[in-house]
């Protein structure tokens, strides 16, 4: 008797350890090459490790667990407890939450840096009143457009179809006088062979995720915008951890930010390289269509204010003084 209740207390002892571990699922849209998910795949291994083992998560790539679109009500939903989004899709919920994406409103690595410190508390506010909690950004590297011959002036796209992925880059698409087309990641390269779009506006980490060499000749580089991807956690779960790994959750995502500014940053350089070894043409656009652009870009500012009101002037006074500093 003596002995089996031993060898009881030995197995629930052993069992314990399996008992107290937490299994998350997460679901990101993006290739497993990508720098994001690259970034993401060290994230989790950090915050696995910083939990002592008591956190485990499962991540799905490539949308093949849940659609980019409906990651974000996953969710919320507790579907799965941790998702990556690209933020500005969601900018019919709030028009913060597409800020980083109005063209020509942050060009550079400076300003957009300068754009994410300004409106990140602004955003975080909102996802926690929808149960949600950021746990780190990562901007995208910049933004040119994809044709099958060189691209001068706004007129050449005028009547095309455009690929587009949010509302602003919609609005951005009628502004120019192209038709928007919207179209997922995972299907570009058959969009375009299908003629279901000419022409597209993303980064060069996109086209080579696509292998955008097999339908377009050119990339032109314009810069634009550098939207960001939002790593994004259910608050009740996040709630239900030990404190301890919470704790090494939001560290971890500290480093992953970090990191993932410098893995943005190489990936603009590598991926146009890319690109260019593939035998892509990869353009500079000329001041007559940066100037057009531009005009593009500040209706488009003008058209983000007069949906964010009072809210949306003060976060860009904010953004507009650090600038200046």
């Amino acid at each position: 008797m003596v002995r089996f209740a031993a060898a009881a207390l030995l197995a629930a002892c052993i069992a314990l350890p399996a008992a107290a571990q937490t299994k998350w699922v997460m679901a990101s849209a993006y290739a497993d090459a990508n720098f994001h998910t690259r970034n993401l795949r060290d994230f989790i291994a950090d915050a696995e490790a910083g939990s002592g083992g008591k956190l485990q998560i499962q991540l799905h790539t490539n949308a093949s667990l849940l659609p980019m679109p409906q990651i974000k009500r996953g969710v919320q939903s507790g579907q799965v407890q941790m998702g990556e989004i690209l933020l500005s899709v969601f900018g019919a919920e709030d028009p913060f939450f597409e800020v980083d994406s109005v063209p020509f409103l942050a060009e550079d690595w400076t300003a957009s840096a300068a754009l994410m410190k300004a409106s990140e508390e602004p955003i975080r506010i909102r996802m926690q009143r929808q149960g949600l909690e950021p746990l780190y950004a990562v901007n995208w590297p910049s933004q040119g457009f994809y044709t099958r011959a060189p691209l001068t002036s706004l007129e050449e796209l005028r009547g095309a179809r455009l690929r587009t992925y949010n509302a602003i880059t919609v609005r951005m698409a009628e502004l120019m006088g192209a038709v928007p087309v919207t179209v997922q990641v995972a299907e570009l390269a058959q969009a375009f062979a299908t003629n279901i779009i000419g022409a597209m506006f993303t980064s060069a980490q996109t086209g080579v995720d696509s292998s955008a060499w097999d339908y377009a000749r050119v990339f032109t580089d314009v810069g634009g915008m550098r939207a960001r991807n939002v790593i994004i956690v259910n608050s009740r779960a996040m709630a239900a951890l030990d404190a301890p790994s919470r704790e090494a959750l939001r560290a971890a995502a500290g480093r992953a930010a970090t990191r993932g500014l410098t893995m943005a940053q190489e990936a603009e350089r590598a991926t146009a390289a890319r690109l260019a070894d593939k035998g892509m043409t990869v353009a500079a656009p000329s001041p007559a269509l940066m100037a057009q652009l531009r005009e593009v870009g500040a209706k488009q500012v003008q058209d983000w204010l007069a949906k964010a009101g009072p809210d949306g002037q003060q976060m860009l006074d904010r953004y507009r003084a650090a600038l200046a500093k």
